[in-house]
């Protein structure tokens, strides 16, 4: 089992690593917010979640602190939200995957916040972080609940519903319906056009998702990244101009290990929804 570093102590960095200890998938979270006064809410949070093991029946361990050397050494390092200040982004996140850089070079770096695409993006064209090892998780969020609406309509259980989101939300989203399955059957037969089409005009209107969503996608990412789990998920996914375009930070599924993005599945799309998709990639 390996160890978790989260980079802010906000709504957002408190659940992450609550749901994530609760889930009993790493052998230690590391809360780390050096906010100024507000520098040892990292620690209060920390011993309220480890004073919950017992009920919980959770072993990780749970430790915060106000100093950002703490990062090192650990596998996975997620960048949530700060005490004060909100999801890390603009040049202050920028700041910080440079410093994490430094800090913990080896380690993988798991955007969770709805309003991080840009700054990955910035990460892998302006400090040349790998794709691979840098990427965000709020994308499976918004899966998740469109996943939902489609057990609702189908009158089923989300569980049984196998279904992606790709592009860029809110206003470029596609449901991949070619792709989807309800139960074992094509989506496209259990569910009408007219059904379909609601659902699609409703994810975008999901979009952001709400703190415990996004904790939970962040702590199914992990678990992928540490062997628990080999179920694809939907990431942002850092551009590639490998192929002579400028693109940009999109949702798509991808396999996760532990190198980080181990494989982009793409998902089967017909001709209007393929031509979407390049529309939302391109800057």
């Amino acid at each position: 089992m390996l160890d978790v570093a989260i980079v802010g102590a906000g709504e957002l960095g408190g659940l992450v690593a609550h749901v994530l200890a609760r889930r009993d998938a790493v052998a230690e979270i590391r809360l780390v917010d050096d906010s100024g006064e507000n520098s040892r809410v990292a620690m209060g949070k920390a011993l309220d979640i480890m004073q919950a093991a017992p009920v919980e029946r959770f072993a990780t361990r749970v430790s915060g602190s106000a100093d950002l050397a703490r990062v090192g050494g650990s596998t996975v390092v997620v960048l949530a939200d700060r005490v004060r200040g909100g999801e890390w982004q603009g040049d202050d996140g920028l700041r910080l995957l440079e410093r994490l850089r430094g800090l913990a070079s080896n380690a993988i770096v798991v955007c969770a916040g709805a309003g991080q695409r840009d700054l990955l993006g910035r990460g892998v064209r302006e400090l040349h972080l790998p794709r691979g090892r840098l990427f965000g998780s709020a994308p499976e969020a918004l899966a998740a609940a469109a996943r939902a609406i489609v057990a609702l309509e189908a009158d089923g259980s989300a569980r049984d519903v196998a279904l992606s989101v790709v592009g860029v939300p809110p206003d470029q989203i596609i449901v991949p319906w070619e792709d989807a399955t309800v139960g074992g059957f094509a989506a496209t037969g259990v569910l009408m056009e007219p059904a379909r089409r609601r659902i699609a005009a409703r994810v975008p209107l999901l979009w952001p998702p709400g703190p415990y969503a996004l904790a939970s996608a962040a702590a199914k990412i992990i678990e992928a990244i540490v062997g628990r789990s080999r179920t694809a998920a939907i990431c942002f996914v850092g551009p590639d101009d490998s192929a002579g375009q400028r693109t940009r930070a999109v949702a798509l599924p991808a396999r996760l290990g532990p190198r980080g993005i181990e494989a982009v599945v793409l998902p089967q799309l017909n001709a209007h929804d393929r031509v979407a998709l390049e529309n939302a990639m391109m800057l």
